[in-house]
């Protein structure tokens, strides 16, 4: 995996590249969402560096990630607090936690890989469940599904 400055425009993006992928594949639902929560805008990003981005991380996941039984590349719980780590702005990462939630909700259920990336945001940047605006009706009002990825590990 590429390391980003601390707090850097590159450190962020690829945490939304996380989020997006969380589940296993980008949905268009998903990438609305980005648009109508103005997120990329609201983080301090523009558009060509966010793709930028999601681009060299679905190459990073290719090359160094772990191959699943499924063939999919799989990041750990090491590697994933590694990249969460990465953001040490307290404001940035609730407006991160945020974004992550509206992303998540696009398509009105939160998937497995989904929850395991809240867990441990809310874990390794010390959040409670009432970070970030309405976070927690957010997470509770929502059906989980298991059925697309990994319930202990996020994959892409």
């Amino acid at each position: 995996m590429r390391q980003y400055a601390t707090d850097s425009p590159e450190a962020t993006a690829r945490i939304l590249a996380l989020a997006l992928l969380a589940d296993g594949a980008i949905d268009f639902s998903e990438v609305e969402s980005l648009q109508q929560h103005k997120i990329i805008g609201k983080l301090g990003l523009d558009n060509s560096l966010f793709d930028k981005v999601v681009h060299e991380f679905c190459e990073d996941m290719l090359s160094s990630a772990h191959q699943a039984a499924s063939g999919r590349p799989e990041l750990d719980s090491e590697s994933i607090d590694a990249l969460l780590n990465e953001i040490r702005d307290p404001d940035k990462r609730n407006t991160l936690f945020s974004s992550m939630l509206n992303i998540f909700n696009a398509e009105g259920m939160i998937l497995a890989g989904e929850c395991v990336l809240i867990a441990q945001a809310l874990k390794v940047w010390r959040l409670d469940s009432r970070s970030g605006p309405n976070s927690a009706e957010l997470i509770q009002n929502q059906p989980h599904k298991t059925s697309r990825s990994s319930a202990t590990k996020i994959t892409a």
